[in-house]
Order: structure tokens, then C-alpha cells, then sequence
């Protein structure tokens, strides 16, 4: 009896659950990609070294517009005026050099030699929703330590005069515009390179779930591809794009820029200042700690969910870098003395807000690694149709993401060093070539800029935690509605 053949049609891969947009869509990307690099240069401006933190004037704004009697001025053209002389404002032209580019390029450069030439340990990362693992190479932490030393080295023999120190003061705004070229320029790569994502490749590649709606605008901006990855030509060496910009050049160009603004109190003043110790150290151990702990990234939504555009371009390389040592940058020229009873306290806050950071992250970690460890066993659980488990229990049980509680109470130790910021810069009578910095009229008046890491840190926790919540009920579905129940806080236990 013959055989019969059954031919049928191919079955079509799963369909995508629809993501929708993020971030405003089209309209808010695009208003982002624009306004956070104008804000960098705001910040940067409005808190000077010319005339004052904020920029004096700003302060009278009906005299701002007001311009002299005798003046051909317009209200507009007077304010425009004045507003260059005080902040400083070198033209268009003078906010990129070619020192600043070699130099920019040098540190990228840097970060990339050192990734392929010191010892580094492999890691896997999560499952892909294609079923493979991607690789990882990790020395973040070495790299750090090995560029500190020869800073370091350099600084003992040459104090505030040490080359790298002098030249990111000189070329602060020309590094802040390179950075910024930097992020459209890989954002534009990453998404040009994601076309050549076949579905079946062997490379583990893959789009991101969220980061394929065909708008062009949004999908550069919040990244087309997942894991975008690129070979380094005569070096054999391939590297994950994403990750390596999530911990190196920003996350160590930021305790660069911090040393710089110290570098710069010292020479400007002869001390160095207990605030200043406060801001950089803090941020330091802060980001020598993420190093450390590398691998730790491999289950942020950053890595598992997030494509690489824009949004995180821009984050990693010129708003972390810029915006977060904006405290460090404000005490370089106004140095604020706290005293032992002041600094007590805000110590007390950031190890205070460490130790959740670190506990809550060290649980988490230990339990998706090895949830049988006999260290683990007191803790609760929901285990979800998908096999995952979900605490419910331990610093877990307290609130979903109490890891941001942590984080948010070191931010305010980052802050408060400058306690009621706010100087202005005057000529000096009594000697001829120098100035004044004096707080008259002041205090107070760059709470705004030198605090604002506090605030937007904030509303960027919140919004990440929604983000992260989102994507957790389209994964566990009614398992995700059970542990809501058990664990009703997301950030704040009694509270939030």
C-alpha cells in the first residue's frame, strides 16, 4: 500500500504581542533627541565660571529685558546679549575643537584597547526569545582601575597641572559636544546595521521587541536592534555595543570629569574641600561598585529589553557623564566647607541607601543564579507558568522594585554637599586681576541645577519601574496580577 503524503503549509512564527509606543512616539522621541542635548548645554552654561551659578541675571529678568536708555537694543536683543557675556558663550563655532575630537576619540579609543588587551571573564546572558545566549566579555571594573592608576601616577608627580586634568577643564564644552556627536552617530549606525538581521541567523541576532513599529524616527531613537554587535577589524575581537557603552566610557568618563573639578578647586584655591571628597568619592565607590559587579547588567531592562538606539546612546555618553557631575563641577569654583556634623549626615544617608541598594540587588542576584542555596531557603515565592519565580519575600517582599528606594536615597547624598547652592562672581578691588565669589543675593538660587540629579533620578526610577512592569504582565499575565497582591508597593513600602 503506497504511502500518503500529507503536504501542508509552513506554521508562521509566533506572532509579536504589540508593544506600542513609548516615550510620546514619534513627537516625544523626537522632542527628546533634540531638548536633553540643549539641556546639557543649558546646564552647562547657566552654571559658569565667568559670572555665576545661575547666571546673575537670570535672577532680574525684568531688568534683563530692560536694555540702557541710550541703547538701539530691543528687550530680546539685550537679554541675548547679556546672557552671552555672562555665560561665556564662545559661538557655534567654538563648541567643538580638534583637540577636544583627538581627545574624545583617544578615550574611546582607550576603552576599546583595554577591553581586548587585559584578562576579562565570559559570561552568558539571559535566554533570547529566539532561544540562544549571547556571550559577554567583562573587564569594566580592571579597565577602570588601570586608567585610575596612571591618573593617579600622574597626579602625584605633577599635582593640578597633571595633562589629562588641565585638558577636560579647558575643553569641557568641545567633550560635551564630541559626546553628543558620539551618541547620534552610533544610534544612526545601530539602527542602519539592524536591516541586516535575517530571522534564523546563527549569530544570536535578533530586533527588539519593542524597537520594530516602522516608524523611522522612534525606532532610532529607542533602538532597532537588540544586542547590535560589530568585529574589530586586525583584532579578532567582536564586541556587544550596548554593553560596552552601558559601564565604560560614560560610567568612567564620569569619575574622570569629577577628578578634573577637583583637580581645579585645588589649583584655583590650594584645598581641596569636605564637600567636594563627599560628592566625588561617593560617586566613585557608586560607579566602581556597577563595575564590579558587571555582569549584574546582563538582567536590567537596559540589556534585556531596550534596543540600542538613541535613548540609550545619549544616556550612556553625554547626559550620565555630564549631568551627574554637575555637583562636582559646581564646587570646583564655589568650594563649600560642611564640617563634621553636616558631612556625619549625609554619610549617613548614602551608606544608608547603599546598603538597600546592595542587599536588595545581592538577593535578587543569588536567587535568579542559584535559587536552591540553602542561604535562600527562608525566602517566599510565586512560581509563574513560565518557570520563572517571583519573590515575595526579603527586601523583595517589601516592594517590587526596592532596589530604586536605594538608589534614590544615595542620590540625595550626591546633592547635598552643595547645600543652598547658588554664587556669583565679582572683579576684585582690592586686587587688581583676580575675583570675588561671594553668595550675596545668591543662596538658594542653583538649588534647581545642582539638585536636579535628585529630582530627575526620580522621575527616571518611576518611569523605569513602570516600564519594567509593563513588560512583566505581558510576560507572567495573571501570574503577575497575583504577585501584586502579595507585594502591593512598587518603590516606597507604605507609600508607593
Amino acid at each position: 500500500m503506497a504511502s500518503k503524503t500529507t503536504v501542508g503549509k509552513a506554521i508562521p512564527p509566533p506572532k509579536e504581542e504589540e508593544h506600542g509606543y513609548e516615550f510620546g512616539g514619534r513627537i516625544g522621541a523626537t522632542l527628546i533627541s533634540i531638548g536633553l542635548p540643549i539641556g546639557c548645554y543649558a546646564f552647562a552654561f547657566l552654571c559658569n565660571d565667568v559670572s555665576g551659578c545661575p547666571a546673575p541675571s537670570l535672577l532680574l529678568p525684568r531688568k534683563l529685558f530692560t536694555p540702557p536708555l541710550l541703547s538701539t537694543q530691543s528687550g530680546w536683543q539685550h537679554a541675548l546679549s547679556t546672557l552671552k557675556r555672562e555665560t561665556g558663550w564662545p559661538g557655534f563655532a567654538g563648541l567643538i575643537n580638534t583637540e577636544a575630537v583627538l581627545g574624545t576619540l583617544a578615550w574611546y579609543g582607550l576603552s576599546l584597547l583595554l577591553y581586548v588587551l587585559l584578562p576579562a571573564h565570559e559570561v552568558e546572558g539571559v535566554k533570547l526569545r529566539t532561544g540562544g545566549r549571547l556571550k559577554y566579555r567583562f573587564n569594566a571594573f580592571l579597565s577602570a582601575t588601570t586608567i585610575l592608576g596612571i591618573c593617579a601616577a600622574g597626579t602625584w608627580a605633577l599635582g593640578p597641572d597633571f595633562q589629562v586634568w588641565t585638558f577636560i577643564n579647558r575643553n569641557y564644552l568641545q567633550l560635551l559636544t564630541c559626546n553628543i556627536l558620539v551618541s547620534y552617530f552610533l544610534a544612526t549606525y545601530s539602527y542602519l546595521h539592524s536591516f541586516s538581521v535575517k530571522p534564523g541567523n546563527t549569530a544570536n541576532r535578533e530586533l527588539a521587541a519593542g524597537g520594530h513599529s516602522g516608524n523611522i524616527i522612534y525606532d532610532w531613537f529607542i533602538g532597532r536592534e537588540l544586542n547590535p554587535r560589530v568585529t574589530i577589524p586586525y583584532l579578532n575581537t567582536e564586541v556587544d555595543i550596548k554593553s560596552f557603552m552601558e559601564l565604560r566610557p560614560g560610567m568612567i568618563g564620569w569619575i574622570m570629569l569629577n577628578l578634573a573639578f577637583m583637580a581645579k578647586q585645588y589649583k584655583s584655591y590650594g584645598y581641596i574641600t569636605d564637600s567636594m571628597l563627599m560628592v566625588t568619592i561617593g560617586q566613585s565607590i557608586y560607579v566602581l561598585d556597577a563595575l564590579y559587579m558587571e555582569s549584574a547588567i546582563l538582567t536590567t531592562i537596559d540589556i534585556t529589553t531596550d534596543g540600542f538606539g538613541f535613548m540609550l546612546a545619549f544616556g550612556d555618553l553625554a547626559w550620565l557623564p555630564f549631568i551627574y557631575s554637575l555637583q562636582a563641577r559646581y564646587l570646583s569654583v564655589h568650594p563649600v566647607i560642611l564640617g563634621p556634623t553636616y558631612v556625619l549626615m549625609i554619610l549617613g544617608v548614602q551608606l544608608f541607601g547603599y546598603y538597600i541598594f546592595r542587599a536588595s540587588n545581592n538577593e535578587k542576584n543569588r536567587f535568579r543564579t542559584n535559587p536552591d542555596d540553602p542561604a535562600l531557603a527562608h525566602l517566599e515565592y510565586i512560581q509563574t507558568r513560565t518557570g520563572s519565580k517571583l519573590l515575595t519575600s526579603g527586601w523583595w517582599g517589601q516592594a517590587r522594585h526596592i532596589n530604586y528606594l536605594g538608589d534614590w536615597i544615595m542620590s540625595w547624598a550626591y546633592c547635598l554637599p552643595t547645600l543652598l547652592a547658588g554664587y556669583k562672581i565679582t572683579p576684585s578691588i582690592l586686587t587688581p586681576g583676580t575675583r570675588l565669589i561671594t553668595t550675596d543675593g545668591m543662596a538658594g538660587a542653583a538649588v534647581p541645577i545642582t539638585y536636579f540629579y535628585l529630582l530627575y533620578f526620580a522621575i527616571l526610577l518611576i518611569h523605569r519601574q513602570g516600564r519594567d512592569e509593563e513588560k512583566c504582565r505581558r510576560k507572567y499575565g495573571k501570574d503577575w496580577d497575583e504577585y501584586c497582591k502579595k507585594v502591593p508597593y512598587k518603590i516606597v513600602p507604605g507609600v508607593y
